[in-house]
Formats: C-alpha cells, structure tokens, sequence
C-alpha cells in the first residue's frame, strides 16, 4: 500500500537555487504528482508547517540544503527538530556542508545525506518512500544503520543538466539560472569541482531560453541572472578556453525574449569571472547585451605566492589588467578577496595590502571575505586563524571611505565557531 507523503523544504535565501532545481527535477516525473511540496521559511514558519501537515500524511520528508556557513544554525534546528517531532519526519540533508562531512551530518539527528547532486537521488526517495521499499539501496546517500554504524551506498554519475529543467514550473518559483557545473581550476579553498566535477557541463541554450519564456512571457519576471563557476566560461569545453561564439548566441538569445524592458546580468551577482578571461570580446559581450554595470572578479590575494599555494592558476597581473578593461569599458570593478589564510605570512598581507591600494586608487571596490576552512577541500583541516591588525585597519579604512564591502567580520567570527564544534563533534 502506497503511503501518502509530503515533502518539506526548508526554503532559506541561501539555498533557493539548489532546491529550485531540486523541484524542477521532481516536477518532471508524472509518477510523484500526488506528492506534495510544501515550502517553509524561517524556523518559526518551518515548525507552523510541520504542526499543520503532520496529521494529514503518514510521512514527512524534511529537505535541509546547508552550506558550512550555516552549520550552527542547522545544527540547532534539527535538535529542535528531533526533540519535537521524533516519528513521521524523515530528515534528508544535501548541499555542500552534508556532501562533504556526511557522517557528522548524520551523528547532527538527520536520517539521511544526500551526497552529491540531488536530482536523481531525491527523485529515488521519493518514490521508495512512496512504495514502502528499502532506501539503502539508492546509490548517492549515507545514512547509520540500527547500531550506528556509518554507510555510503556509492557514487552516481554526473547528470546532464538539459535532463531536468532549471526552475520548477508547477510550484512556480524563480530565481537565478544555473547555467554551468563544474569547474576545471580546482581552487584549494573551493568545494565546488569537488562537488560538482572538475569537467564543465553547460545547460543548452534552448533549456535556458525555455526557462526564461516561462518567467518573462508567463509572470513578467524580466530580471535574468546566470549562476555559473566563472561566468565568461559558459559553452566551453574545457572550462579554460573561452567559446565566445556560444556565450554570444546565449546572451543575444536570452536578450531578444525579454525585451524591450528586461535586463539580463553577466559576470555580476550572483556569478563572477576569473580575471585572465575579462577580455575586450566579453566585456563588448556585457556592454552590448547586458544591464549590469559592474564586473564581480575573482582575485582573492595579492601575493602570488598565496595564489599558487591556492592553486589559482592567475597572475597579479591578471588581476590588474582585468580591473583596468573594465574601468576603461565604463564598468565597474568589484573585486573579491579572502583574508585570513593560515599560511600567509608577513609578506604576503603586506603585497596585498598594497594591491588593494592601487586598486581602489585606479577606482575598483574590494569585496571582503574571510577564510573558512571547507569539507572536502585542500585546505579542510587547516587551522582557524585570526585576521591580522595590519589588514583589519585596512579594511576598516576602505569601508569608511565606501571602497570596501562585505561580512569578513561576521564570517571570521563564525569560522571560529564552526571551527569549534567541528572538533567537539569529531
């Protein structure tokens, strides 16, 4: 006898687009339709929620997409969670933070990680769950067994994104489209190649415009943002070599079903791009078919040392060039950094501390982060470390002067105390 089951999503900013995906992906499969989707923000909303579906279904599935950054208030959530609602609820856990430490996912309360891309994996939960048979069987999730001991059923191929939709159209939700998956540079402090491969997979541009005339020609939604590793890269085979033939087809296609009045955004929020491909050929690209009047580039140091310890495959000099095209082409120039590398030494804060400052003088803005130690990473087990007085001041400086921005603040005092309960969990 087939039971009847809802699926909860805990639907916060910072995982929109990971679940939109998830949805679209559900959508398609005609023999899940009597599952219902539920959408909850906010803890308060989430608890509202369950109270009032826990009387009408024999089975809650509860999907918590994390990343690292939201450890403790996932953490604290899901006691909550298991305390109040200890039957009915199948707690499914996903995203970077699950994929990378799913055994301490687990011994958090959840039942179940999805390690991995979710598309398949969910779609297989669902419709075993639905049928009363074993989940121990689905590839691509790891769970405890009776006496707690740990389990990973294996690995799934990667999928071909044009076989699921972007954006689910029954539940009707928005947001960025993923465009591209995968990145070929393999960053030390990045979790994304390990997550979602070091070879790029490109949605077709059909899958995209599809995605687009749902939200422009059916609810006028005329904003189009791409989420992608390194925006300029989109088409290419390789990730490294640029395909500008395809990036222009994308965005001259994108750009004739939105207009007049729509705006579409290239190498801005929430994307950015590697500074050896900002080029005149794709800033011509930004200039003739984009809205966006600024450029996200990632930089990240100002040592080159630090950035070949990181694996960046960039010069300083490509990050000044890039800066420069860009202010020359009218646009403005965002540049990201990460401060607080433990193995940065006097030197390396002094270099790029003197990067910074000829780049805001050139006109560029510094968007201002804080090194977090990520599962799966080069750099998971490196120690916490403070931010130095040196830098502090600087950035203090520029952030009075409105040529810095960002949560480096929050996010180094939140590193610290992620650092600790990690080790209090191991």
């Amino acid at each position: 006898m087939q039971k009847k089951i809802a699926f909860l999503i805990y639907y916060q900013k910072e995982n929109f687009f990971s679940f939109n995906a998830l949805v679209a992906a559900l959508e398609t499969q005609k023999d899940l339709d009597d599952i219902r989707i539920f959408f909850a923000r906010g803890k308060e909303n989430l608890f509202d929620k369950l109270k009032s579906i826990l009387p009408k279904f024999d089975l809650i599935i509860l999907g918590i997409s994390f990343f690292t950054s939201q450890l403790l208030e996932i953490y604290d959530l899901i006691q909550k969670i298991n305390k109040k609602h200890p039957k009915k609820v199948i707690k499914v856990a996903g995203g970077p933070h699950a994929t990378g430490e799913p055994f301490n996912t687990l011994k958090m309360g959840f039942d179940l990680v999805v390690v991995g891309e979710g598309e398949e994996t969910l779609i297989e939960i669902m419709r075993k769950t639905k049928d009363g048979e074993n989940l121990t069987e689905i590839k691509g999730i790891a769970y405890l067994d009776k006496e707690k001991q740990y389990h990973f059923t294996s690995k799934r191929k990667l999928i071909d994104l044009d076989d699921y939709p972007p954006l689910p159209i029954k539940h009707v939700k928005f947001g960025s489209i993923e465009i591209t998956r995968g990145c070929p540079y393999v960053c030390y402090f990045c979790q994304t190649p390990y997550l979602l491969g070091t070879f790029p997979r490109h949605r077709s541009i059909d899958s995209i415009c599809k995605a687009v005339e749902f939200m422009a020609n059916r609810y006028d939604k005329k904003d189009i943002r791409f989420i992608s590793p390194n925006a300029f890269s989109y088409g290419s085979l390789d990730g490294k070599t640029l395909n500008l033939i395809k990036l222009k087809e994308l965005v001259k296609r994108v750009k004739s079903i939105i207009e007049p009045d729509g705006r579409l955004f290239l190498g801005s929020f929430p994307s950015e791009v590697r500074p050896e491909h900002v080029m005149e050929e794709t800033l011509e690209l930004v200039k003739n078919y984009a809205s966006n009047d600024n450029i996200v580039i990632g930089a990240q140091s100002g040592s080159q040392r630090i950035l070949d310890l990181c694996n960046r495959g960039h010069s300083i000099d490509d990050i000044f060039n890039a800066v420069q095209l860009t202010l020359d082409f009218g646009l403005k120039a965002i540049v990201d950094f990460i401060f607080g590398f433990p193995f940065q030494e006097d030197e390396d804060i002094d270099l790029t501390i003197d990067v910074i400052k000829e780049l805001t003088t050139m006109g560029a803005r510094i968007h201002t982060h804080s090194f977090l130690p990520l599962p799966q990473t080069a750099f998971k087990s490196l120690n916490v470390k403070k931010i130095s007085r040196k830098v502090r001041k600087i950035l203090h400086e520029l952030n009075v002067r409105g040529l810095a921005f960002g949560e480096w603040k929050k996010q180094e005092d939140l590193a610290f105390k992620i650092a600790r309960l990690m080790k209090q969990k191991k």
